[in-house]
């Protein structure tokens, strides 16, 4: 009986596949891999008995232990829900300062707060409340409707200039495109308003800002005031701070005298529980930031 090529170094029959003359021994498989390939599919069988695992026609088979992820998730939550109900019911029940004075409380408050800040606030005001180009600085203190607790539970509740029939309302005429003022009496209250807050003035508007000062007395004192610090009853920002949210540089200052603005804030009055309107109203009230 031929037992075909045997190679001369190991004496074991080869296969004769060769590869750049290195041919390939019959080797068997080693019995340990039948082994474990035995105990795998034993186990498998096992576990399709025990556990859900074949999909039938309306539903699937249940398994003898009666394991059902579902359930085990749903009573997760409920037994989460229950734990978190401890404190959540004081915070429904206690006063903002009341709450603001409970440290434990106010660290559950903080770390909820700051998960449904990102959540659902962070998209425009930034996951650090600093906002942006058109989008307040929650941190800044620069409160444009009051920054009591209350106020701002009611601007997170019906929001600004949103759908909401109660809505704050609040818009920036367009002065210039408009037709209420000339360019350059625009130009001139710019300079004016810049000003106001210190700013380095542009080449040229020192010499404008006594016609700027006019035009805004005659123009502008009805929403931000005479002495120009705003008035949080209309939305009005303080002009003489550091806070900008449009921008602090001529072009952006002239491009909101002449085209106006209007913001905009949803209303989450709809969206959000009181529950967590009042968590998120802490956390904004509450954040870090330099006081104006």
């Amino acid at each position: 009986m031929d037992l075909g090529k045997q190679d001369p170094v190991t004496g074991r029959v080869t296969t004769g596949h060769e590869w750049n003359g290195i041919e390939e021994l019959e080797t068997p498989i080693p019995r340990v891999v039948f082994f474990f390939l035995g105990a795998a599919f034993l186990v498998s069988v096992i576990c399709w008995f025990l556990y859900p695992t074949w999909p039938l026609i309306w539903t699937y088979s249940k398994g003898l232990l009666g394991i059902d992820q579902r359930v085990t998730v749903t009573e997760q939550v409920e037994r989460a829900t229950e734990a978190r109900s401890v404190w959540t019911a004081q915070v429904l029940d206690k006063s903002y300062a009341d709450i603001e004075a409970d440290p434990a409380l106010m660290h559950l408050v903080t770390e909820t707060g700051r998960t449904l800040f990102v959540d659902k606030c962070a998209a425009c005001h930034g996951v650090n409340a600093t906002g942006g180009p058109g989008f307040p600085d929650l941190a800044a203190k620069a409160w444009l409707w009051d920054g009591e607790p209350e106020a701002i539970e009611e601007t997170i509740r019906v929001g600004i200039n949103s759908t909401n029939d109660d809505t704050r309302t609040s818009q920036m005429l367009a002065f210039g495109r408009d037709g209420i003022l000339p360019a350059d009496e625009v130009g001139d209250v710019v300079a004016y308003v810049r000003s106001l807050s210190g700013l380095q003035p542009a080449e040229g508007d020192a010499a404008r800002l006594d016609k700027g000062r006019q035009v805004f007395a005659d123009n502008c004192v009805a929403c931000h005031g005479e002495d120009a610090k705003g008035n949080k009853d209309v939305g009005a920002p303080d002009l003489t701070d550091a806070n900008w949210l449009y921008g602090s540089d001529v072009q952006s200052v002239f491009s909101t005298v002449y085209s106006g603005r209007q913001g905009h804030m949803p209303n989450w009055g709809a969206k959000l529980s009181p529950l967590d309107i009042k968590i998120l109203t802490l956390y904004v009230h509450t954040l870090k930031g330099a006081e104006n």
